[in-house]
């Protein structure tokens, strides 16, 4: 798997780059990325394609000048589990290929107990490849459906306890969602279907994953940035209040 890269003020595409990535899980290529880059394979399904998750990331660490510019490749599949993807083995032809440095990974919110031990063993099986490959797994925490919001607390502790388990990165992107809705439970987080999140729940949860890649404050993202030939919008005081729910749950689950 090679990878796409985005650099200083070149304003490469990811969004349409990325956007091939959704149903191929192939990225394109670009023969430039210096050494510097820093390396992130997503592994995931729906909730890491949609809205170009990973190409908001790279745009916050565009944005805020960060000195290692993104490389970042996408394995993500409709539906897909951990165990899917282990399957399709072209996830672990990606993390064999490397170079990287974090593999994040994702699959539904698994806050039933066989799903979650379902999560845990097959992190599992992924960190050693990703252990070997010299690289940091991280766990990607989604959201339950909005039908199903008693759930949250099973995701939180389905996605803690996997990266526990294998010494990984967590990062609490449903729990900054609760965190966002204590500051205003008005707050338009999912999209029209009640899973997927709207532009402003991928804002927020771009947040987290950039801030602990990059082991940064959220306080460094604008409101306002270009995503390749867009730009992503979110009103100051919304914006406010989520880099406010970011830091919270960063604090609240620190790096160990």
């Amino acid at each position: 798997m090679r990878f796409a890269f985005a650099a200083g003020r070149l304003a490469r595409s990811l969004l349409a780059t990325l956007a091939l990535l959704a149903c191929a899980s192939a990225a394109p290529v670009d023969p430039e990325i210096p050494e510097n880059a820093l390396r992130v394979l997503f592994i995931g399904n729906s909730l890491t394609y949609f809205n170009d998750l990973p190409a908001v990331v790279a745009a916050m660490a565009i944005a805020t000048d960060q000195e290692r510019p993104p490389a970042f490749a996408m394995a993500a599949q409709p539906d897909y589990s951990l165990e899917d993807h282990w399957n399709d083995g072209r996830a672990r032809s990606a993390i064999a290929s490397g170079p990287l440095h974090f593999v994040v990974m994702q699959q539904g919110p698994s806050s039933l107990v066989e799903n979650r031990e379902l999560l845990r063993e097959w992190t599992q099986r992924f960190a050693a490849p990703i252990r070997e490959a010299g690289a940091i797994p991280a766990l990607y925490m989604v959201w339950p459906s909005s039908a199903r919001s008693a759930d949250f607390d099973g995701v939180l502790a389905a996605y803690s306890g996997a990266a526990a388990a294998v010494g990984g990165l967590f990062m609490p992107a449903g729990e900054a969602w609760r965190a966002a809705w204590r500051r205003d439970s008005q707050m338009a987080l999912y999209g029209p279907d009640g899973f997927h999140p709207s532009v402003l729940g991928t804002y927020l949860a771009a947040l987290v994953i950039f801030a602990r890649l990059y082991d940064v404050s959220p306080d460094l993202v604008p409101s306002s940035f270009a995503v390749g030939s867009t730009t992503l919008r979110v009103p100051d005081a919304v914006a406010a209040h989520m880099r406010e729910a970011a830091k919270e749950v960063l604090a609240t689950y620190p790096v160990n």
